[in-house]
């Protein structure tokens, strides 16, 4: 996990929790009200604007976090975080990674999508920061490298829009996590997204390989 997104997920977890202590009457009904786990997530999610995975953690409270004492601790850290992050869920809701999914790279429907990145960025797709070569060599290189396992390439999805990408190269025994955003999307929060999303997809498709990630591309 990369700093940033360490930070970002905190911050969205502890924001989540004061708030509930402060609405504890209004989220003890929605959860009272639901019909399980997952539909209770949801209602909390929705009451409080927060993201899911902050009413996941608001599901898991122990009690001795309604505390005056752990409230304040709550606070500080909230301070803490809010200092260290120039953004909130409001302004980049995309950074929840909530709606956002991730899906295999197919060449022939998403070769616009990697023209778009390389014309962008204007180097070879495999993160060696060589020159690009022509889209069909690339692709091509591509698939071959995903077909010896090792590389995964993913398509991050809000909606049926495609927003950026997803870059899992192995190298030298590590895997090289890289995220790109199409220039139309960013300063939304699908970088932030794309990485909380990628995280079990490398791990499961590299297992037990350390991960070393990029910052998304702005």
């Amino acid at each position: 996990m990369s700093d940033l997104d360490q930070t970002t997920t905190r911050r969205d977890i502890t924001d989540a929790l004061l708030t509930a202590l402060e609405r504890r009457h209004e989220v003890l009904d929605a959860i009272v009200d639901a019909e399980d786990r997952k539909a209770a997530i949801e209602a909390v999610a929705a009451l409080l604007g927060k993201s899911q995975l902050g009413a996941e953690a608001v599901l898991g409270m122990s009690l001795d976090q309604l505390t005056k004492e752990q409230r304040r601790h709550n606070q500080a850290e909230l301070d803490d975080l809010n200092s260290a992050l120039t953004f909130t869920l409001a302004d980049r809701p995309a950074s929840s990674g909530d709606t956002l999914l991730l899906r295999p790279f197919v060449a022939d429907s998403d070769a616009d999508l990697f023209v778009a990145r390389t014309e962008d960025q204007g180097v070879a797709g495999d993160g060696s920061g060589s020159p690009a070569g022509t889209v069909a060599d690339e692709l091509a290189q591509a698939a071959t490298r995903v077909d010896n396992e090792e590389a995964i390439w993913l398509v991050a999805l809000e909606g049926t829009e495609k927003v950026g990408f997803v870059f899992g190269e192995l190298t030298a025994g590590e895997v090289d996590v890289r995220i790109w955003v199409h220039p139309e999307h960013r300063k939304k929060g699908y970088g932030i997204a794309s990485l909380r999303k990628a995280r079990s997809e490398m791990a499961a498709y590299f297992p037990g390989v350390p991960m070393v990630v990029r910052a998304p591309s702005s």
